[in-house]
């Protein structure tokens, strides 16, 4: 083996034992990756009835983290105050069901497209909606600084119904007031509404019109140090693409939604 031969073998093998004892560039402490959530948004991230953090999106970080060999640590955070979490490095990453939009892809380094979802309208039993015209005569929540309020905003409905819409903390404070008869609908994540209706006992429709396609992408920081973020958003995106083709992921998937919606990371 002629010199520099040798000398790259010894730097690939320097960097394989760089990430592999956890030293991933991009993480805020060495070995630890800080997952940040919304820890009451099922069926993504949530907590069962003994407090536990469980969740597609829980299940999926674990197994990326085994396949990096860095130790996963969530950190419930306030979602509207995410990207702040990010900048100060309290968090390495937001993942939880976050949608693409075009302001997050200028606030944070997003990885690709891992699972699509619907932003859907679910309704009160009694109340039955097939236009979005419609929506102009019922009181309407949802989950402040989420991708179905970016939605609601930007369809050309809104300014009908700008005074009919309400903001929530959490998703799970919009359905205990849709369960009071305070609100008439929601706009929702379909992972959500469905794991809501099929798991714990909601009865709620789901309307014929929706606010369209929603792809789910985790969430990096993006400055100072890019070149390090994006090291750290292309390792979690080749452990996401070894779980898919060794099956895991599709497991996982099964596991929450009945149905393989994972996308790979192609």
């Amino acid at each position: 083996m002629n010199r520099k031969n040798a000398l790259a073998l010894i730097a690939c093998l320097a960097i394989s034992f760089s990430v592999a004892a956890g030293e991933l560039a991009g993480l805020a402490t060495p070995g630890k990756f800080v997952v940040g959530l919304d820890d009451t948004f099922a069926p993504m991230g949530f907590r069962d009835p003994a407090g536990n953090l469980v969740g597609f999106d829980i299940d999926l970080a674990r197994a990326v983290g085994g396949e990096m060999g860095v130790e996963v640590v969530f950190q419930p955070v306030d979602w509207s105050a995410k990207e702040m979490e990010l900048a100060t490095k309290n968090i390495d990453c937001v993942w939880n069901g976050m949608s693409r939009t075009p302001e997050r892809e200028v606030s944070m380094t997003l990885s690709k497209d891992y699972l699509n979802n619907r932003m859907v309208i679910m309704t009160v039993p009694n109340v039955s909606i097939t236009s979005l015209d419609q929506l102009a005569d019922y009181q309407i929540g949802t989950q402040a600084a989420s991708s179905g309020l970016d939605m609601v905003k930007k369809s050309p409905i809104y300014p009908k119904i700008a005074g009919n819409l309400h903001e929530y903390a959490t998703y799970d404070e919009c359905i205990l007031d849709m369960q009071a008869g305070r609100l008439d609908a929601m706009v929702v994540d379909e992972v959500l509404g469905q794991y809501k209706n099929n798991n714990l006992g909601t009865a709620f429709n789901i309307a014929s019109v929706d606010f369209g396609d929603d792809f789910y992408v985790i969430g990096f920081r993006r400055h100072p140090d890019n070149a390090a973020n994006e090291e750290l958003r292309k390792a979690v995106e080749d452990a996401i693409q070894k779980i898919v083709a060794s099956g895991k992921g599709e497991e996982i998937s099964k596991k929450w939604f009945g149905a393989n919606l994972l996308l790979g990371m192609k």
